[in-house]
């Protein structure tokens, strides 16, 4: 803070204070100057408050809310019960099929998830090399995104038909017996897992695009200069510096695929659409789905969506890292 003898005003690293007459008080800073100040001190915070607003209503407080039904005995008929603790979680791992469903989950969200990723990757380098009718392509490939998962489940279910499928009758062509997508437990995970990677795959890939887009094109008239051909400036330029976007792609596809509810449950043709005759491809969602609206208990589906909400936040965290470090290892080479 210093003093400027001829102003007569004291000056901080902000704003100039004015002083009155020289030994007088300082000036007190008009209405217009206090609400310029405070406009640039809290108005960034007002023009972000609505978005957090929004998540503390739909996202923080059902989150809340699922963890204190969770330790409570609730029906979805007769209402809140008594504090049962952790039962309800006791009980959810107790069911035969927990350990199924998590484990069907998983296996689905591999065969999705990692495949989808490294497609999308392929697809928005394709994209963003100069193709003709660029544009008809991009619009293109996010087409399958816009359709009705109840239209995608149809459509591969006839795909993926146990007698009469298309794809039974190419592989017996080349003299491969039928699969029994629907009954196999293996089988029926990778036709779920197609449904997944064909509706998503386009929409992962316009964001990579996107991300693209942004890399400066002095980079790669350099590295073509250098001798660097094609794949080796995707692999040395375009994958290390898109790698902030490529986490967000993985840790997304982390979180949808191990939420997968509908596919799994159009894709069943059984009447009960438990994920088939033996819960072969039962999710965990359906899980939840099975004890709050099927058995009612409302507290136990809770236990299992936060059970669920846990194994999430341990994958996304899990993959955040690996992705930066592989991206990192990529980036100095």
């Amino acid at each position: 803070m210093t003093t400027h003898p001829s102003a007569g005003a004291l000056r901080t690293e902000d704003t100039p204070v004015p002083l009155g007459p020289e030994g007088a008080a300082p000036v007190r800073p008009t209405w217009r100057q206090r609400l310029n100040r405070a406009d640039a001190k809290y108005s960034g915070y007002l023009y972000v408050a609505p978005f957090f607003v929004v998540f503390a209503v739909v996202g923080l407080f059902p989150l809340a809310y699922t963890a204190y039904v969770s330790v409570h005995e609730w029906s979805l008929i007769g209402g809140k019960g008594e504090f049962v603790g952790l039962e309800n979680y006791r009980e959810v791992l107790d069911n035969p099929y927990f350990l199924k469903s998590l484990v069907n989950t998983f296996s689905i969200f591999l065969l999705s998830s990692v495949p989808q990723v490294l497609i999308a990757l392929v697809l928005a380098g394709l994209l963003n090399s100069g193709l003709r009718g660029a544009t008809f392509w991009r619009m293109s490939i996010l087409v399958p995104f816009v359709v009705a998962p109840v239209a995608v489940a149809i459509i591969f279910g006839n795909l993926f038909g146990d007698r009469y499928g298309l794809v039974n009758e190419v592989l017996g062509l080349v003299g491969i017996d039928p699969i029994r997508w629907h009954v196999d437990r293996f089988a029926s995970h990778v036709a779920i897992a197609t449904m997944v990677n064909w509706r998503w795959t386009g929409y992962n890939a316009l964001i990579l695009l996107a991300a693209m887009q942004a890399v400066p094109k002095e980079l790669y008239e350099s590295a073509a200069l250098d001798g660097a051909g094609r794949v080796r400036q995707f692999l040395s330029i375009t994958v290390p510096m898109i790698r902030p976007t490529m986490i967000f792609v993985v840790v997304t596809s982390t979180i949808g695929g191990l939420q997968i509810f509908a596919e799994p449950r159009l894709f069943d043709d059984t009447m009960g659409r438990n994920g088939g005759s033996d819960r072969q491809f039962s999710t965990v969602t359906m899980l939840v789905y099975d004890f709050g609206w099927r058995l009612r208990d409302l507290g136990a589906a809770s236990a299992t969506a936060w059970m669920l909400f846990l194994v999430i936040v341990v994958v996304a965290v899990v993959n955040f890292t690996l992705t930066r470090r592989l991206s990192g290892v990529g980036g100095r080479r």
